[in-house]
């Protein structure tokens, strides 16, 4: 439990954690590449972590020296089946990305995750791998524990896949299976999602006239991931909307991954008016990196439309808090992804905005907030259900307030963010 008063105006420094989805595939890839990859900045947070010790379960060699990992890669072949099964705890990434490698290459195993986990869907990942010939069993069909079975003739076959909605875990599932077939592998997207795995794989991309054709097979060389993580921007839009919104503030965020199917966000606090300055420095891992000015600014209402919503979805719960004080009607909508996250986040999103005082409506796939720039919410007692963005999305809005708040299981910001509520004390001057 986190208790949080009055805090005042935000100044100072923050350098971003590292960046999860890309630490995520460094590992995976490094993993089933051939050599040795060194992964600097690499996450310290659960979920990471999590992918390395899936690893180690799976034979890799894995060692970690500060946020220094080196990882010597087995090839598609080399994995070997974990007994009694792979555990991937709360990392729903893990999940999703690894089924598809262990599907590719073939190894029979049991996969467990969290409470939390077991109630996400997999059908998303598991119809595709059907079709290129995966046998599987699965609670319901659709959830974990997922026993997998290989296939019938000992390999995958490569598939034409059509994104049903834009989701960059599923469209690296597939292409992930995908190194694994004789023939390419294509996943055809009509709305670009997150394109780190592109970025890290070099994945083949064809441009069309409604969207990109991404192709994987065998020939496909996986190269070997060594750099360093950029800083988070998922993490950093916590800031951007907490400096915009607290007054006479002032924060710089050092080393903060930009790449632009990622910063929906950031676009959508300039349109409301957010005094954001960016600084481009670097590229690392072919990911665009700067450091990033926040100073408090006069917001006012905007709508997200549902085509922004596959590259903001993890920002809309502290979007929404920078809703709450915009001047007018906010919306978005086409967010149903949301009910399906660590917790249905937008029910969990409605309920912090209720306790705080927040004038909203909750649709069956967004919210409408009705913000006031004046806006002082109340003293609150805000449940985070275990899900980390709710969890620092609830913390900004507590500190905005005249009266005492406390956000509940306010440790499972470590999921992705294990610095958090330091680095929120460190920036607060009452």
């Amino acid at each position: 439990m986190k208790e949080i008063f009055r805090l005042g105006s935000l100044r100072g420094r923050i350098n971003m954690p590292p960046d999860k989805s890309i630490a995520h595939r460094s590992a995976l890839f490094a993993a089933i590449a051939d050599g040795e990859s060194v992964i600097r900045n690499y996450s310290k947070a659960a979920d990471p972590q999590t992918t390395l010790d899936c690893l180690r379960r799976l034979g890799v060699s894995v060692s970690q020296d500060g946020d220094t990992v080196t990882i010597l890669g087995v090839g598609r072949d080399g994995l070997v089946a974990p007994e009694p099964e792979l555990d991937c705890g709360n990392s729903g990434t893990t999940v999703r990305l690894l089924t598809g490698i262990l599907a590719g290459a073939g190894v029979e195993t049991r996969i467990i995750g969290d409470d939390s986990l077991s109630v996400r869907p997999m059908k998303r990942v598991l119809g595709p791998l059907s079709s290129m010939g995966l046998r599987y069993e699965a609670r319901e069909g659709n959830f974990l524990p997922l026993q997998l079975n290989g296939s019938e003739h000992g390999k995958l076959n490569a598939i034409r896949y059509e994104l049903p909605i834009p989701s960059a875990q599923v469209k690296s599932c597939v292409l992930l299976a995908g190194l694994f077939t004789e023939e390419p592998t294509q996943v055809v997207e009509t709305v670009l999602s997150r394109d780190h795995t592109e970025r890290l794989l070099n994945v083949e991309i064809t441009e069309t006239s409604t969207g990109r054709i991404l192709s994987t097979s065998r020939k496909t060389v996986i190269p070997l991931q060594n750099y360093a993580v950029p800083g988070d921007f998922s993490a950093a839009a916590f800031w951007l909307v907490a400096g915009s919104i607290y007054p006479d503030s002032e924060i710089k965020l050092m080393n903060v991954g930009v790449n632009p199917t990622r910063t929906a966000a950031l676009d959508i606090l300039l349109r409301m008016g957010a005094d954001i300055q960016i600084h481009p420095h670097s590229t690392t891992s072919g990911e665009p990196v700067a450091d990033i000015t926040v100073r408090t600014a006069a917001l006012h209402s905007t709508e997200i439309h549902p085509e922004e919503v596959p590259n903001c979805i993890d920002e809309l719960p502290i979007l929404s808090v920078a809703m709450s004080f915009a001047q007018g009607k906010s919306q978005f909508l086409g967010a149903e992804e949301l009910r399906h996250k660590e917790s249905d986040r937008l029910a969990a999103v409605a309920a912090m905005l209720k306790v705080a005082g927040v004038e909203f409506e909750e649709h069956p796939d967004g919210l409408s907030i009705t913000g006031n720039p004046g806006f002082v919410p109340k003293g609150a007692s805000y449940e985070s259900l275990h899900d980390h963005r709710i969890a620092m999305s609830a913390g900004i809005l507590a500190g905005l307030s005249r009266e005492h708040s406390v956000v509940n299981d306010s440790e499972c910001t470590a999921i992705s963010y294990p610095s958090f509520w330091e680095d929120l004390d460190q920036v607060s001057n009452p």
